[in-house]
């Protein structure tokens, strides 16, 4: 089963960021930040996350968004800043669907959520420096199966569940 974590807006975090990186580097395909790390592109604590620029983000080295595939899924990441995504999904979901990407990582408004909008999963893991909505400092992790279920959970920086967030849904 695919796994992916997938984690945003840091601001500054150093330490936990290569906590999370080196608990789930052998566990996951893929790892991931949303942006708004305030490290240095070249960051140790960075290097192996798929890593985009978030508007607090000031190394040119970032890209605005990334687009990949994991296992036969593909991905689209970006902030959020830049498609308004604290007023709607739309901008981020249209700009995805150009890039044939159903699953959607961002940030920028440090609202922990999974959202289905068609066939497209659109993911926020939250904050896990300055969470909003919520006193927990989260991040999440994606998994799927053969069978084309999609779970997404969210977790604490102390790995506890954060059950009330958690999805299971198809994509089709």
């Amino acid at each position: 089963m695919p796994r992916v974590l997938i984690i945003s807006d840091s601001h500054g975090l150093t330490k936990e960021v290569r906590a999370l990186k080196d608990h789930y580097q052998d566990q996951v395909e893929q790892l991931i930040h949303c942006g708004d790390s305030e490290l240095d592109y070249q960051d140790d604590a960075m290097k192996g996350y798929h890593r985009v620029a978030g508007n607090c983000d000031y190394d040119a080295e970032y890209p605005e968004e990334a687009s990949f595939t994991v296992a036969g899924v593909n991905f689209f990441v970006a902030h959020g800043h830049m498609d308004n995504v604290k007023m709607s999904l739309t901008p981020i979901t249209y700009r995805a669907s150009e890039r044939d990407a159903n699953i959607i990582c961002h940030g920028h408004s440090h609202l922990a959520a999974a959202t289905k909008v068609g066939d497209q999963l659109v993911i926020n893991p939250g904050s896990i420096r300055l969470p909003r909505g919520r006193r927990e400092e989260t991040y999440a992790i994606l998994d799927w199966d053969e069978d084309g279920l999609y779970h997404v959970h969210f977790y604490q920086l102390n790995g506890n569940e954060v059950t009330d967030l958690a999805m299971t849904t198809r994509l089709d």
